[in-house]
């Protein structure tokens, strides 16, 4: 090892049970100053949960932690903040009725006396949101801003406490490229102060890009850490998983049946004249910048958002979508890019997620056949791998990604007739996410159509048969499979029309 010295935190021996589960089990981390560590590990390897326990979210029940050269403990992240460690969450939990610049200053506000400072905090707000291009001012309502501007101000936040060590969890998950490249150069600036910073990802090109070392975790142990220099990426997936996944992106073409989903001049808020259709055994991929209008025309299309106009045809007949209720009993399910609030009940069991939208097809009468229910949950759990102890368990005590796939789960149950997935491996590990391609592939060969959004390029055209690229809420392209397998679609060419050019 290196000299003591180097590392501004370290933590040894640390193990972490939650009643029969344990989650940590005598891992040890070791940061130095100045560098980007990736920490790596399947969704349930425990990152997380070391993380809340740097910050005070947890208390470790055995082991002990150093930052700065001396012992360190925190009862909460307030504590972890003065003493120069902040963490940027993968779960956002923004109050919408604070300005940015509240929220911003959470905790910490300018006071003259016992009297909020309102116009020096707005100001200071606003310099540092004009220091990373922020489009809004800092008196703007955070419940105004999209999944990905307020991801943004959280790490506006975590930098503006002057931190020593950032914990960034999946950092870019709700980024487009324009806004990751921000990202990167501001770490890359704090680096340059010395600043250390622990970066939770599962994007491997991410990982590749910008970190330094990596740290792997598995199954709640530590299994070692390695220079990025030299490794490789499959030996980091097969120290994540254990075993060798050979294909991330398994796509099988699959027969394309006669069309399924049409529509035809469709606009709404953010979105203008949109015309497509999907076919049965087709993943039909939708790419574009973050506001570029491919999660608002889906959201009008489930009906969660108003139409201005457009038709749209299901199985050739003209149909109407007032809300999600009506999209559901048509055939038409989506995955949520934003399952916190319209993915989950966070505070019902694994199985009443997965079976609250199909309970009709479960009951006999009026009653509900439990037996079945219970069963066919806990089937689907298991071909998803959502790792819990049972079903039973709450949806709130999973891992981000394991609660990704307990709303994949249930729309898979339902099997629609057209299948929306925005982001449907957001904050997934590479096993998972192996894993759910291959249930795509699965179900399109069923026959289902399948509308995948997904801000990873390598994703969208690993997996698409066709692709279609959204700029300024318009189509501005289309790109078949066989175009990405000859190289003439390659990802410059796909970012090229994403940023407006024909």
């Amino acid at each position: 090892m290196n000299n003591k010295d180097e590392y501004i935190f370290e933590c040894e021996g640390i193990s972490k049970a939650f009643g029969g589960t344990q989650a940590l089990s005598d891992v040890q981390l070791h940061v130095k100053k100045g560098e980007v560590l990736a920490l790596l590990g399947e969704n349930g390897a425990g990152k997380s949960t070391l993380m809340k326990a740097v910050i005070g979210l947890h208390q470790p029940d055995t082991g002990t932690m150093t930052f700065d050269g001396k012992p360190y403990s925190a009862k909460g992240p307030v504590d972890a903040m003065k003493a120069g460690i902040s963490m940027i969450h993968q779960e956002l939990n923004p109050e919408p009725y604070l300005t940015i610049a509240e929220s911003i200053f959470l905790n910490r506000e300018d006071m003259r006396g016992i009297i909020l400072d309102k116009k020096k905090q707005n100001k200071r707000a606003q310099e540092i949101l004009d220091q990373f291009d922020f489009p809004y001012p800092a008196t703007t309502l955070m419940g105004k801003l999209t999944l990905a501007q307020m991801q943004m101000v959280e790490i506006i936040k975590a930098v503006s406490c002057d931190a020593r060590m950032v914990i960034m969890d999946e950092p870019t998950s709700s980024l487009d490229s324009e806004e990751t490249n921000h990202l990167f150069k501001t770490i890359r600036d704090l680096k340059a102060r010395g600043v250390a910073i622990i970066y939770i990802s599962h994007r491997m090109e991410e990982i590749f890009e910008i970190c330094d070392s990596v740290a792997v975790f598995r199954d709640g142990t530590y299994v070692g850490a390695r220079s990025m220099d030299g490794v490789t990426r499959d030996e980091l997936i097969s120290m994540m998983v254990g075993r060798q996944v050979k294909n991330v992106f398994p796509k099988v073409d699959c027969e394309i049946g006669e069309t399924v989903f049409k529509v035809e001049g469709l606009t709404g808020e953010g979105f203008e004249d949109i015309s497509f259709e999907v076919h049965k055994g087709e993943i039909l991929g939708l790419t574009g910048l973050v506001g570029s209008g491919r999660s608002e025309t889906m959201r009008a299309i489930f009906g969660l958002d108003k139409l201005t106009s457009g038709k749209m045809y299901l199985e050739g007949q003209e149909i109407t979508i007032k809300n999600p209720k009506d999209a559901i009993k048509k055939g038409i399910c989506m995955v949520n890019e934003d399952r916190k609030n319209y993915g989950l009940c966070l505070f019902r069991s694994i199985r009443e997620n997965i079976s609250l939208p199909n309970l009709p097809a479960k009951q006999k009468g009026l009653l509900l056949n439990q037996k079945r229910e219970k069963r066919e949950c806990a089937e689907v759990a298991k071909k998803l791998t959502v790792k819990a102890a049972s079903i039973e368990h709450n949806a709130f005590s999973l891992s981000g990604g394991n609660q990704q796939k307990v709303v994949i789960a249930k729309w898979i149950m339902a099997n629609p007739k057209v299948l929306i997935l925005d982001e449907p491996t957001r904050g997934v590990d590479v096993g998972a996410k192996s894993e759910i391609h291959s249930l795509m592939c699965e179900f399109a060969a069923k026959g289902m159509a399948i509308i995948m959004i997904s801000s990873e390029l390598p994703e969208i055209m690993g997996m698409s048969d066709r692709l279609l690229i959204y700029h300024e809420g318009k189509l501005n392209g289309e790109v078949s499979r066989q175009e990405i397998l000859s190289g003439a679609a390659t990802q410059e060419v796909i970012l090229t029309k994403e940023f407006g050019q024909k």
